[in-house]
């Protein structure tokens, strides 16, 4: 069973929802299912340095351990930092890990409360990168019954209504009286909204009357206040039993699966980082005392990414470190060029000797820190490359032609970026090597593409880009693409591929509607293919600066062993994912599946 992730989300302010989302934890449990709990974000009202009662009620219910949350005045400096993007990925990471091997993972949204804009705006945010089903929670004892079942219909568009999705279901608690919950029920079935609508009656007097004198009127579905009454646990845990009665595991049962599975940026991004530190590989790099790369090193070795090696003069290294106010980690390796060029000279000559090379130019070129490294590759005495911060694309590339070479089959090198869009990632190549591919290259390119996403946890659905549509266009560009498509068929029958489609028709479902309606890929497209490196590179950099996309990327296909290049205007981030997603590369190369980075999800 494909293991599921509930985002129970508040839509009012200072009406906390903490009870409902303990709720669908015991509806799960009733029907056998492993469940966790988290709350990644504290809600704003909660102050400083207290412990929200209701927090210490999910613990003792859940019966496990329960993340303690994200402050929320640290949530909202990160956000006007422009750090969203981390926060996100902070979010996943304390997901995942709460999740283990459980089968269903129950989260929490933070409470918005007045004077707190910001929080207000996580709640969708964090829907959208966990791809949870959304369970937002509105409040059916305010205003009218109409009003309720407008505040519903406002859930529903503000959770999805815009991208084409609705959420998993709504959630109207607490109603009170038999009349109103039977007033409710028929006036949201009339208005005949997007998704199905729970209706949670408010608890009897069984419940809630006690020698404390409180009634069903005065009922508070705060655990926090309820936990503060005579016998409040007590009450907090009936009250949550109430709830799952009411939230049957009927009411539960999963969505339609999605046409387009979904895998976000941030679980991309925390995917590859897990899977680089279980590969444990050993990456050189180079450029050791480029500040950026200096910085990426450390924080590897901080994080367990990937054990990096830096070519450099250890006390140039050392001195750039103190200017970067950098301490450098005892596992980080810092190894002079000058104490290993000579152990590199004769397999050197050994691999390029029929190309005229003798020990005298074997020494001269392994004098060049991206030759030295790439023998280091060849030699096994490291598992992958990573350059390109200071030199240039053919700087990196042309060593790992010489010694590396391409892997069998493989007819030609190529790339690929990873565009981290704000619900998904595709894939673009190649759009960093082959100015023009041939037909039979352009396939070959399609086919390491495709092979390179499903390595990384992406479902490869395959567009060939051109400036026409099917039969649309003519001309030898346009015939070309027509070609390839059909070579990559023949070649890999099972793929999901078509082509020639223009990229609108690609990538948008209600263009591919008209413009290619019989398509297997048009409008849902997961990897792109470019005819020809100007269109390739120009559409990646106006996608990246445009719409603020963040790019990982270029990773090299086709040869035997990883060798990756780095813009010259790469950010530490760009080089740390980069150093990631070389060590899967290198550790997928002694495996005989794919490495399946949406396995967890």
């Amino acid at each position: 069973m494909p293991r599921r992730t509930v985002f129970v989300v508040p839509t009012v302010a200072d009406d906390p929802v903490t009870a409902v989302a303990l709720g669908v934890v015991r509806a799960f449990e009733r029907a056998g299912l492993a469940v966790g709990y988290v709350r990644p974000v504290e809600s704003p009202n909660v102050p400083a340095g207290s412990r929200d009662p209701s927090l210490r009620m999910a613990r003792r219910h859940c019966g496990a351990p329960v993340a303690d949350p994200i402050p929320a005045a640290r949530a909202e400096r990160m956000i006007r930092a422009g750090e969203m993007a981390a926060l996100m990925e902070a979010i996943v990471d304390m997901v995942e890990r709460v999740r283990g091997t459980r089968d269903v993972m129950v989260v929490e949204g933070p409470l918005p409360a007045s004077g707190h804009p910001l929080v207000a705006d996580l709640d969708r945010a964090m829907g959208r990168c966990l791809a949870a089903e959304v369970m937002p929670v509105v409040p059916g004892d305010r205003g009218t019954v109409d009003a309720v079942v407008e505040s519903v219909a406002d859930a529903i568009y503000r959770f999805g209504g815009d991208a084409g999705q609705a959420p998993a279901r709504v959630i109207v608690s607490p109603v009170p009286g038999a009349a109103r919950v039977a007033a409710l029920r028929r006036a949201l079935t009339e208005a005949a909204l997007s998704c199905p609508c729970l209706v949670v009656p408010l608890p009897g007097p069984s419940l809630s009357t006690g020698p404390d004198g409180v009634s069903p009127a005065d009922i508070v579905p705060d655990l926090a206040d309820l936990c503060r009454l005579p016998r409040g646990v007590e009450r907090a845990t009936r009250h949550v039993e109430h709830l799952a009665d009411v939230i049957s595991h009927d009411a539960l049962r999963p969505p339609a699966p999605r046409a387009t599975p979904r895998l976000t940026p941030p679980m991309f991004r925390y995917r590859m980082v897990e899977a680089a530190r279980a590969a444990n590989r050993r990456i050189v790099l180079p450029e050791g005392d480029d500040p950026r790369t200096l910085r990426a090193a450390v924080i590897c070795a901080e994080k367990g990414i990937a054990r990096c090696v830096l070519l450099g003069r250890p006390d140039r290294v050392r001195a750039v470190a103190g200017d970067q106010g950098l301490s450098v980690p005892g596992t980080l390796d810092i190894v002079d060029p000058e104490s290993l060029r000579a152990a590199y000279v004769a397999p050197l000559v050994a691999l390029r000797g029929r190309k005229g090379m003798t020990p005298e130019t074997a020494d001269e070129a392994l004098r060049d820190p991206v030759m030295l490294g790439t023998m280091m590759l060849a030699m096994d005495d490291v598992h992958g490359l990573v350059s390109g911060a200071v030199h240039t694309t053919a700087d990196t590339v042309r060593p790992a032609l010489q010694v590396i070479r391409t892997a069998p089959g493989a007819s030609l090198v190529s790339s690929v970026f990873f565009m981290l869009m704000p619900d998904q990632v595709l894939v673009y190549g190649d759009c960093a090597i082959n100015p023009d591919p041939t037909a039979e290259q352009l396939a070959d390119i399609a086919i390491q593409s495709a092979r390179s996403a499903a390595a990384f946890g992406i479902d490869p659905r395959v567009a060939m880009i051109s400036y026409a549509t099917g039969s649309s266009g003519s001309g030898d560009d346009v015939e070309k693409v027509r070609r390839a498509t059909a070579l990559v068929r023949r070649q890999w029958p099972d793929l999901l591929v078509d082509g020639p489609l223009q990229y609108d028709a690609a990538a948008v479902a209600s263009v591919a509607r008209s413009k290619a309606p019989d398509s297997p890929v048009a409008g849902r497209a997961t990897v792109f293919v470019f005819p020809d490196l100007n269109t390739g590179n120009c559409t990646y950099k106006a996608v990246q600066r445009s719409a603020n996309v963040v790019s990982v990327g270029p990773m090299l296909q086709g040869l035997r062993k990883p060798v990756n290049d780095l813009s010259r205007g790469a950010l530490v981030d760009d080089i740390v994912y980069t150093i990631a997603l070389t060590a899967i590369q290198a550790d997928q190369g002694g495996r005989d599946e794919p490495l399946d980075l949406a396995a967890t999800g």
